[in-house]
């Protein structure tokens, strides 16, 4: 009997075992930058046989996570001011740059097909424009056939950094009604799902809606996805090549911990919807630490091919050189 229980026991402790080494490292967050670090990921195993846990909660979850040490990194879209990371006790830096693209279910009408001006896009999201066929909509769409049918906005239902900068944005069109939040209070006829493939999900399902999710997922389910008027008043599909053009105008510093938002960009070619997506580590857990930036030093190496593939729009060298002397001088590289 008692030698039963003992190979029980030890199968129970070779099963944690097991399980402690099948994810060295936990990490949770951001779903923005979801599709590229489960590709990273992959390749970071295949290559040096390490094995890194990512779950796309959303930027609010990570953030919560992170303060209670529940991981060993955390994701968010949303860049914690160099105040909020002294309190409680963190580390931050960029990791990639992706996009928010504005996907729309409407029967008739193709990929790119349809124009929204600044005008539009914040009276949809306001609740001011309510159908399809509004004045301010139709006027920049001559050749297509939107009809009267009432506008349903899928948005998100968790705290999310892909929230934060969307409406970061929508304050640029209209600061009196739109704020930054990680969770505004909408006025218009809204349906909401959690993380962007719960957003993306609701979009491809509901007739007449529209929706902000990040540019990877519409790729992914074959959304169809508005071009927007940028900063100078041009009209501009959401590409790799207006990404990148946006991204350009990034400006990092490691000095207030790489705080930075990059919505809204200049430049007549720029794409208007841009963000960074931040990587948080807890202070006191140095070896942790050296483990999780050998991971995104490799990463910033070898996983540009990847994140290009996938839409998204790499770090400048630069930065991630200045990124590196971080991690030095934290001593966590």
């Amino acid at each position: 009997m008692r030698f039963k229980i003992l190979a029980s026991l030890l199968t129970v402790i070779s099963l944690a075992a097991i399980s402690l080494s099948a994810a060295q490292l936990q990490g949770r967050g951001a779903s923005f930058p979801g599709p590229v670090y489960k590709a990273w990921i992959q390749e970071y195993n295949a290559k040096t046989g390490e094995k890194v846990n990512y779950t796309p909660t959303g930027s609010g979850d990570g953030i919560k996570s992170i303060k209670k040490r529940m991981v060993d990194f955390a994701g968010s879209d949303k860049p914690l001011k160099p105040k909020k990371l002294k309190k409680f006790k963190l580390y931050m830096f960029p990791a990639v740059i992706g996009s928010i693209v504005l996907a729309y279910n409407i029967p008739g009408v193709k990929d790119g097909e349809l124009k929204l001006s600044q005008e539009a896009i914040a009276g949809i999201f306001s609740g001011k424009i309510s159908y399809w066929d509004d004045k301010a909509v139709t006027s920049q769409n001559s050749g297509l056939n939107l009809p009267h049918k009432k506008i349903t906005v899928a948005v998100r239902a968790d705290k999310s950094g892909t929230t934060y900068n969307f409406t970061y944005y929508l304050s640029k069109l209209d600061s009196k009604t739109f704020k930054p939040s990680k969770k505004p209070n909408w006025k218009a006829n809204i349906i909401a799902g959690k993380s962007n493939s719960g957003v993306s999900a609701n979009i491809e399902q509901t007739k007449y809606s529209i929706g902000y999710i990040e540019y990877s997922y519409k790729q992914e389910l074959g959304l169809n996805a508005a071009q927007i008027q940028n900063k100078e008043g041009e009209y501009i599909l959401p590409t790799l090549k207006s990404f990148q053009d946006a991204a350009k105008y990034a400006k990092w510093t490691p000095d207030n911990d790489f705080y930075a938002l990059i919505a809204y960009p200049d430049g007549k070619t720029s794409y208007p919807i841009v963000a960074a997506t931040f990587i948080l580590l807890a202070k006191e857990k140095s070896d942790t630490n050296k483990k999780v930036t050998k991971f995104f030093d490799f990463c910033y190496k070898s996983g540009d091919k990847i994140a290009t593939d996938l839409g998204y729009v790499p770090l400048p060298d630069q930065t991630k050189e200045m990124i590196r002397k971080y991690w030095e001088q934290k001593g966590i590289k």
